[in-house]
């Protein structure tokens, strides 16, 4: 195709993204950046529309009472939703939209959903717990067909890979990592040919660590010792580093307070975070703020609309999810149909 004929192209091959509320900002942002990168680069790829044209209104009851402004206009286009399941109050609004979008003709369809809420509770390990995981992916996998067939649901630093086959065939998950903009940051630092990676537990190494090389992780493990737990090293060597705590998520944020003072103990000359998903219920980040040992940073992704709030606080800082779900629609989803 000539420039000539790529200029004449119509508005007809815009992707439409819509979003929640609580992701209208990085909504803006995703769009705005995939549109400058594009005119950056003097290549041809699809425009990217911010819709706001959802009408998130209640009933008197608490129900949600949702309209979709110009619903003709997205007979045809591929169509993209920012979500956010943060809290249980948002995600049936969320769900009859996901499953409303296909039946108005979407031709095709992704959820852009960072944070998979449920991740945590994957498995059974006793009569009577729920994997709600399992719950949730079901409901997912519950959007219908669009014309190009399953949608696609893009989740980060999901909390155990297997998940990825709860979801039936009727969905493709695309499971991806935000590690590669932690990485942007540190390469900044000015003490970064010092750096360490800690994984709290063997979870997150094993989820992790083939992003960093093996002669500067460093493996913590939590120690039972009757009712109380503590954290040990386990396998590497801080003394003397900069060591950057690494999980996918944090929620009271207990294991990496004691992770940090494990590793000071063993010799480590300073300490920061890095997790992509910040849920802090109750407003327990608070306990980073003024801690023993002190937190050099603790970054943190806007995979939850709360973290924007958290990080006006130091130590925390925002990696924000834009350049990454930007970069990804740019390499496959908006190059031209």
């Amino acid at each position: 195709m000539t420039l000539n004929q790529q200029s004449a192209r119509t508005f007809d091959d815009d992707v439409l993204l819509y979003f929640h509320p609580s992701m209208e900002n990085l909504a803006r942002e995703i769009a705005n950046k995939c549109d400058g990168q594009k005119k950056e680069a003097e290549s041809y790829s699809r425009r990217v529309c911010f819709c706001d044209k959802i009408r998130w209104r209640h009933f008197n009851d608490g129900f949600p009472d949702l309209f979709i402004d110009d619903v003709k206009a997205m007979a045809g286009k591929d169509v993209i939703f920012l979500g956010s399941f943060h809290s249980p109050e948002v995600i049936f609004e969320q769900l009859s939209l996901l499953y409303a979008f296909p039946r108005y003709l979407a031709r095709s369809f992704h959820f852009i959903m960072p944070y998979f809420p449920t991740g945590t509770m994957e498995r059974i390990d006793l009569e009577g717990q729920i994997a709600t995981a399992k719950t949730l992916a079901t409901l997912l996998s519950a959007i219908p067909l669009s014309a190009k067939g399953p949608a696609q649901i893009m989740i980060y630093d999901i909390h155990a890979l297997q998940e990825r086959f709860y979801f039936s065939d009727t969905v493709i998950p695309r499971l991806v990592t935000a590690i590669p903009l932690l990485q942007r940051e540190l390469d900044q630092l000015s003490d970064c040919s010092n750096l360490a990676y800690a994984f709290p537990d063997d979870g997150a190494y094993k989820r992790f660590h083939h992003h960093f090389k093996d002669d500067r992780t460093i493996i913590c493990a939590k120690v039972r010792d009757g009712t109380s737990r503590t954290v040990t090293v386990k396998d590497g060597h801080p003394e003397g580093k900069h060591v950057i705590i690494i999980d996918d998520l944090v929620q009271t944020g207990g294991t990496l307070r004691e992770c940090a003072k494990a590793l000071v103990q063993r010799g480590a000359e300073k300490i920061s975070a890095y997790v992509t998903h910040a849920i802090f219920p109750k407003e327990s980040w608070k306990h980073f703020i003024g801690c023993t040992p002190e937190f050099e940073n603790f970054w943190m992704t806007d995979s939850v609309p709360h973290a924007v709030e958290i990080c006006k606080n130091p130590p925390f800082k925002m990696i924000s999810l834009c350049d990454s779900i930007s970069e990804s629609l740019l390499g496959y989803d908006l190059m031209p149909q």
